[in-house]
């Protein structure tokens, strides 16, 4: 028996006083945090929910979304961790996918007003019952006229809870992830697959009770969610929380609260590396001697950034590799042992990881095939998508993923491409069979077909090649304002071209790779 939320059970009753979180001027001791995610369960529980029921959280990095995540937890119920940036519609498909009976949703900000969206996502999913915002001000009313707030939630609940008993197996988290084609699928995640990724990270960085831990990727993703929140909480760390990455508030906080650990994308390390200060406003020495260690993931870091990272900051980058639906952690440089720079390490312990051939064939080391994992963090399967999870399967007990890797003669891994239509953003996976659907609900439009073309800062940026319908028109810019309406905004396309056609096979499907082509040569 064992619950995700016993992490924080456990931390709270060895580091009652300890500082868990810091928000800006904001401090939460661990007796403070687990004081709140009792509320939240308390008033969860009143209205019915409990075991296996799915709730949804949409939440940037603030207090709020430990406090609510493990409140959750703590019912039993299922956490639904959505991206702060989707949008109504996109919401609404999610809890309708998940069938969230409950849903909590931020306030947003005039620039992001995600209780809008959300509202308008609530609205949209028939069987989710129940909708709150946290308001900027826990005290504050919903900016929402006739809905309901966290605070009035949980105002006059008992700040003590007992965790509810889960198995092991039993569903503690569902993660949507892009995938390759067709919509977002929400991958399944037990109790011990997130608990064993969490203290296998904590060992993977070899964390001590006096590591600070910057924490500005967004907890809604796995990585942030499990290798720093999870891992951090674990064991008793204090977790620096920021909503949005600039280089100037990651610094500052960074030299300000004498952070130690810190876990970013590579479009982070790249801003950090090229960060100019000539106010000096930042005591990059100090920075530096503080720090201990750095961790990266989503895509590959050029070995220039990772040479550059070590100069400035002192710093060694340690590459690992994963996937939402493996909690994510498969892959890791370890500290202590040689450092491959290019390579996503060696499997981390109780997992398998080999390179399949077309016929599940483990190919011969040093050749290029399927990366395929197999262990304790590999998730239960998609959420009611039994077709979509014996596709992820193959007839197998290992998950393929869809990357194409080498294995070398240390067991090293390198992901040398990724499945053919994927586009990672700034570290994000987008899928561009979405993107095309959505601007095929445009009145002029009557083809779309999208691609990642290389950028210097986000790895990647979206295209989409348009065809008009006959008699319409609609200029690049059009479209692109449109999309920005429609989409969140990691995924709208930032370059669009009308095209007359769209290269095609004798069938008629679009051939990408000819539109690849045209960009890369």
């Amino acid at each position: 028996m064992l619950n995700l939320a016993n992490i924080l059970d456990y931390s709270t009753k060895e580091y009652a006083e300890k500082t868990a979180l810091v928000f800006g001027d904001n401090r939460f001791s661990y007796a403070q945090l687990n004081a709140v995610a009792n509320q939240v369960a308390n008033g969860l529980a009143a209205l019915g929910i409990g075991k296996g029921d799915k709730v949804a959280l949409s939440c940037p990095n603030l207090p709020f979304f430990p406090m609510v995540y493990y409140g959750i937890l703590k019912t039993g119920a299922v956490v639904v961790p959505l991206n702060v940036l989707l949008k109504g519609r996109e919401i609404a498909y999610h809890l309708q996918d998940s069938e969230a009976k409950a849903y909590f949703c931020f306030q947003g900000t005039p620039e992001l007003p995600m209780a809008e969206e959300g509202w308008a996502g609530f609205n949209g999913a028939d069987q989710c019952e129940h909708f709150w915002v946290m308001t900027a001000d826990p005290a504050g009313a919903s900016p929402i006229e006739g809905t309901a707030t966290l605070g009035q939630l949980i105002g006059r609940q008992s700040p003590v809870f007992e965790t509810v008993v889960t198995e092991f197996d039993d569903t503690a988290v569902i993660l949507y992830t892009s995938g390759t084609t067709g919509f977002p699928k929400g991958a399944e995640l037990s109790h011990a697959s997130m608990t064993m990724n969490a203290l296998g990270s904590r060992d993977l960085l070899v964390l001590s009770q006096e590591d600070v831990h910057l924490v500005v990727l967004p907890l809604f993703h796995s990585f942030g969610q499990t290798v720093l929140m999870n891992a951090g909480l674990s064991m008793g760390n204090t977790l620096v929380l920021i909503p949005r990455f600039t280089p100037e508030g990651v610094l500052g906080a960074m030299q300000a609260e004498k952070v130690t650990v810190f876990a970013g994308v590579p479009t982070m390390y790249w801003a950090l590396l090229t960060f100019e200060d000539p106010d000096k406003k930042i005591d990059i020495p100090t920075i530096a001697k503080n720090l201990r260690i750095g961790a990266s993931g989503a895509s590959s870091l050029p070995l220039e950034i990772i040479r550059g990272i070590q100069e400035k900051y002192g710093i060694a980058i340690l590459e690992g590799y994963g996937l939402s639906e493996t909690c994510p952690v498969a892959t890791f440089n370890l500290p202590h042992k040689e450092r491959k720079p290019g390579t996503v390490g060696t499997p981390i312990w109780g997992i398998e990881v080999k390179v399949f051939d077309a016929e599940n064939n483990e190919v011969p080391t040093g050749e290029v095939g399927e990366v395929v994992i197999r262990g304790h963090n590999v998730m239960k399967g998609y959420y009611n998508k039994p077709e979509a999870t014996a596709e992820a399967f193959k007839g197998t007990s290992w998950f393929h993923t869809g990357d194409l890797g080498r294995m070398d003669e240390d067991g090293y891994l390198s992901i040398v491409d990724r499945v053919k239509d994927m586009v990672i953003r700034g570290g994000f996976n987008v899928y561009p069979r979405e993107i095309e659907e959505v601007l095929m609900t445009h009145p002029a439009v009557s083809m779309a077909s999208v691609i990642g073309v290389p950028h210097d800062q986000h790895g990647e940026e979206i295209k989409a090649y348009i065809v008009l319908k006959a008699g319409q028109s609609a200029s690049e810019g059009e479209i692109i304002e449109w999309s920005k309406e429609q989409m969140a905004a990691y995924k709208y396309p930032r370059f669009v071209e009308m095209r007359e056609s769209l290269p095609m096979t004798a069938t008629g499907k679009i051939l990408k790779k000819d539109l690849k082509a045209e960009v890369t040569g």
